[in-house]
């Protein structure tokens, strides 16, 4: 079987999965490599999470997305873009990882931990969920410190800390509290994150206000031991018997795979990498970068969205190059 493909997709989540579909459509051979299972970041977010975004617009190709509520959930949303793997025959190939992309006579080669396999074109779809922000504080290697959520259940009746106030921290925090959780927010800024959904926020204000949720704002966690957390606040440290701790600090795209592509980015905080905004192709040339990965570290300006459309971009200007 050949390992020559004219485009590989590197990362099968839904805006690979949406190049996938245009490629197929325009009768061009196409691989994608996921180092997951299918639409990996999604299938990490928390179980019961409710999108930001409508069905229909986290839809691709126009395939209906139909779920209970307007707003679908986690779960839905896995099940949807399964559905679309099927149907379509996406040729994917998962838990299989992109270690280097080297310039060949071919154009690209690509070298995973299972194989070797070369492309004219390489379009790059790598999300950002998959490197969280560390806090870089004693402690944080400790197994009770979780930069995931999954399932409120498995905190009950436990000493829970939360790190962070935007929508995950948010969820974590109210999720776990109702089953019984004793929980307590680290928030660096003065307030509650302004982008949390906002069918969420009076929930979490409401409840730090009666103090069901305890919250310690302008702090930060500066010592974490298996039976305590350390805080800097205001007011002084304060140390606090702790279970687990929940750093829903953020995530951000691996920059240095970037990089060691050959793709530059910007050299301020940013790091927004060298693409043309009317192709999305890099300063590389052959490799296009589709979805939030273009951001940069600013992972909140690409959503699903707004981000399908890379793709049927990319793949007209492929098959133009291609005849």
């Amino acid at each position: 079987m050949s390992n020559h493909y004219n485009i590989i997709i590197i990362g099968g989540g839904p805006i690979g999965i949406a190049c996938a579909l245009e490629a197929r459509k325009a009768n061009i051979d196409y691989l994608i490599i996921e180092k997951g299972c299918l639409v990996n970041s999604l299938y990490h977010y928390p179980q019961n999470m409710t999108f930001f975004s409508s069905s229909e617009l986290l839809e691709l190709d126009n395939i209906p997305f139909v779920s209970v509520n307007p707003k679908p959930k986690r779960n839905e949303a896995l099940e949807y873009y399964r559905r679309i793997a099927v149907s379509r025959n996406i040729n994917i190939h998962l838990f299989e990882k992109v270690i280097r992309l080297d310039a060949t006579e071919l154009r690209f080669k690509v070298t995973t931990d299972k194989g070797n396999y070369t492309s004219q074109y390489v379009i790059i779809a790598t999300g950002f969920y998959d490197m969280p922000f560390m806090l870089n504080v004693e402690g944080e290697n400790l197994p009770k410190v979780k930069h995931y959520y999954d399932n409120p259940h498995f905190y009950a009746f436990q000493k829970v800390a939360v790190i962070g106030a935007m929508n995950s921290a948010v969820d974590a925090a109210l999720e776990t509290y109702r089953k019984g959780a004793h929980v307590t927010m680290i928030v660096r800024s003065g307030q509650i994150g302004e982008r949390v959904k906002y069918w969420v926020r009076p929930d979490i204000e409401n409840r730090i206000k009666e103090g069901s949720i305890k919250a310690y704002f302008n702090s930060e966690v500066t010592r974490i031991t298996p039976e305590t957390i350390e805080i800097r606040t205001p007011e002084g440290y304060v140390i606090l018997e702790n279970d687990w701790v929940l750093a829903m600090t953020g995530y951000q795209p691996n920059i240095s795979f970037l990089t060691d592509c050959g793709i530059k980015h910007s050299r301020d905080e940013i790091k927004k990498p060298e693409y043309n905004p009317e192709t999305y192709e890099s300063n590389v040339p052959g490799i296009f970068l589709a979805g939030v990965v273009c951001g940069g570290m600013d992972t909140h300006t690409y959503f699903i969205e707004n981000s399908r459309e890379h793709a049927k971009t990319i793949v007209a200007v492929i098959k133009n190059r291609i005849g």
